[in-house]
Parts: structure tokens; sequence; C-alpha cells
């Protein structure tokens, strides 16, 4: 269906643009160098016939494709942002395209030694013959999620390329800021005007999800007595100390690197401090929202009990939510997620429904009254140097797109 070299060519464009999002930055964008892309997506839009194309003054670009039918038809849409990770160097991107790829290791950059090898990253080994996009092993590759903004607009020019496939109206959107947790923010959902849309930001081909974690930050600081170490006889009181007891009293086994599926855990992300003050920095996540609760009153009980332990109020915690699931918002209208199921089945691609293992900016939409499930962009080892996606998933994804917006049409007619 979609041309494989105008989806090279396309994403190509995009990613060579350097737009990392900075979560130290107070301003939306959180960084200028965002406009560029958003401001080329936006002439790309109008150069290819979409109606309504609009760029607010928060660099959230909005577009519409009119239905074709007579009959009434939901008004769908589908998102991706444009901004990249900050947790590696997104600036100069080199992409590296490998055409029928042999299913051996790829060298990413021979002067460092880097190599993509399928003996570590066992997913690549199911693209063997396939032609791979990676990083030259110096940047992350930007698939997330610019392979996403590649297959909306890719399926985009397909429908206005040929009117013949039924489609209602169709809203487009793609936002800044999503990789610091701030793509929803900002969100107009009533200006986009949609029943239901889909977030184009899963990895691998055939993902689809509707349930992530429910997130919270948690920051910790210990308080401890400063005395000079010759004198500190019951005097000196070292805040690392107290705050290592924190850390062992929390259960260890409950941490990302020891959990998977559907289990929560408690992240340490950061930890600073000096015998006066240390500050603990964790993420809690858990998809079962009375287990999240309970995650937040243990830490909170802790505290407690540290406290009375050393018999001073030491320790103060301050918990900011952060996302819920957003399969609460999406069960009352399953048939949704049935439709893009229905859609990869008919364009052969396996649907794999699993939870998400962090958030989306679906989950927020989900709950300002957008439900919004999340499909695959087709990516793998997102914000790093080892990053790559195949072409054909993005073909596919493109492919999905089109067959919901025709699937949708058929079944309010």
């Amino acid at each position: 269906m979609t041309n494989k070299q105008h989806i090279i060519d396309r994403f190509v464009s995009y990613v060579k643009i350097d737009t990392q999002s900075d979560p130290k930055s107070n301003t939306t964008p959180s960084t200028e160098k965002q406009w560029v892309l958003a401001r080329k997506l936006a002439e790309e839009l109008r150069e290819m016939g979409m109606s309504e194309v609009n760029i607010d003054e928060n660099a959230y670009v909005m577009a519409t494709l009119p239905a074709n039918v007579a009959h009434n038809v939901p008004v769908i849409g589908f998102i991706s942002h444009f901004d990249t990770s900050p947790d590696f160097c997104g600036t100069n991107v080199n992409p590296q395209i490998i055409e029928d790829y042999d299913g051996e290791d790829i060298i990413l950059n021979k002067e460092k030694n880097i190599i993509l090898s399928p003996e570590y990253f066992e997913d690549l080994s199911q693209y063997k013959g396939q032609t791979i996009i990676t990083t030259d092993g110096t940047t992350l590759l930007g698939a997330d999620d610019k392979a996403g903004i590649t297959e909306i607009m890719t399926a985009m020019q397909y429908l206005l390329d040929n009117p013949d496939i039924p489609h209602g109206k169709i809203r487009v959107c793609f936002t800044p800021d999503e990789e610091i947790g701030k793509g929803a923010h900002k969100f107009d959902v009533e200006k986009f005007g949609a029943e239901w849309a889909y977030t184009m930001d899963g990895s691998q081909i055939g993902e689809l999800e509707y349930e992530n974690f429910n997130a919270a930050q948690a920051i910790v600081k210990v308080q401890g007595k400063s005395v000079h170490p010759g004198y500190a006889k019951d005097k000196m009181i070292n805040s690392i100390y107290i705050a290592q007891d924190f850390i062992n009293s929390l259960p260890r086994i409950e941490t990302p690197e020891l959990t998977e599926g559907r289990q929560g855990f408690f992240h340490l992300s950061s930890i600073k401090g000096d015998v006066e003050e240390t500050e603990l920095e964790y993420i809690i996540r858990d998809h079962d929202k009375e287990h999240f609760d309970a995650r937040k009153a243990m830490m909170l009980d802790l505290k407690e009990e540290i406290c009375r332990q050393y018999q001073r109020d030491c320790i103060s915690i301050e918990i900011n939510e952060q996302y819920s699931n957003m399969r609460e918002k999406i069960e009352p209208v399953m048939h949704i997620v049935e439709i893009a199921e229905e859609a990869m089945k008919a364009v052969n691609v396996e649907p794999i429904k699993k939870p998400i293992r962090g958030g989306t900016d679906g989950a927020q939409l989900s709950y300002m009254g957008l439900p919004c499930p999340n499909i695959f962009a087709g990516g793998h080892n997102f914000h790093g140097k080892y990053e790559y996606i195949p072409v054909e998933s993005m073909q596919k994804a493109a492919e999905v797109i089109v067959k919901i917006a025709e699937l949708t049409s058929k079944r309010y007619q």
C-alpha cells in the first residue's frame, strides 16, 4: 500500500531535526528547537491538502481530513509527539539504513565498537530480510515518536490520494513535550473535537495497549544534624544513614529490574545529600489502583516508623500524582479497541494486547475526556544508541490507520 522509499525519506527528514525536550524548562514547548519540526509538519499538512491546519502558541499542530461519506460517523483522531527524550543525545542524528537485514550483528559505530546484536537484543532476529533503520551509535534515533508522525502523515496522504476508501472526519495532532510527561497538559480536547483517538506511540509491530501504570513521584527529604566529627558523640545525626534505613526498608524485590507485566515497583531514581540533608527521588508505579494506593501509604507509614525510631521528625515526603491507568476510561468504550484489533488483523498484523509498563499521552487524554488507546509505531530500544526501527513496521502502522478509518465508517453505516 505505502511506498517504502517515501516512508524512509519522510522519517529520515524528521529524525534529523533535533527536538529534545527539557524537563527543567517551564515553557511550552520546553525547547525552542521543537518549533522547527512543528512548523515543518504544519506546512506539509497544508501542502498535502489537509483542512483546518493550525499550530497554536504552544506548538500543538492540528489538522482535519474531512469525511467523504454522507452518513454520520464519529470523529476519530490520531496523535503522535515530535519531541525526543532528554535521556540521550539527540543532536546530529545520522540514521543508517540496512537493506535486506541478514540477521547478523549490525555495526553501528566501528570506531567506538558499538554493535547492535541479535544475541543481546533478541527482537532484532524477527526482522531478518527487512529494511532496518538504526543510529550511528552516537545518538538516539527518534523513532519515539517520529515514526508515529511518519505513519500518520503517510496514512493521511494515502487517504487523500484514494478517495474511494470511505471514512468519516479524521483529526490529527502532533504534540510537544511528551517525553517529559507534559504532552497532554495543554492539549485542547474540545478544539480537537474527536469522540476517540489513538496515539501511535507503541513499540514493536502489533502492540495494542489500553492499560498503563498508575504513577506518582515521591520526594523524600531526610534531615540530619552536622557537627564536627571529632566532637560528634551523641550530637551528630547523619541524614545519609537515615536515608539508607528508608531505602533498605522498602521491598528490594519490588524494583524495576526485578518486576515485569503488571507487577508494580518503587524506583529510586536519584539520591543526593550530605550529613545535614539527603534527598531521595522515587517514582511509584502499579497497574492496580488499590496496590498503587497501598504503595503510597507504605512510604508514609515508613516515614512515621523511622521518625519514631530516631525520636525526631527527621523525614518529610511529598507525593505528586502523575497519571492514572487509562483502562478505567477505555473499558466502557471497548469498541474502539475492537476496531483497532480488527484493523490489524485485516492487514495481517497479529495484535499484541499487553499493559504498558510506563505512561502515555493517551492515559492523560483519556482522563481529559478523549479515550485514547495506544498503537504500535514499530521502534525498539527507545531513548538510546541501540534504537532501531524496521521500515516494514512503519508501513504496516500506516495501513492500520487507514483500515481503522475505513472500518469506523462502515461500522456506522
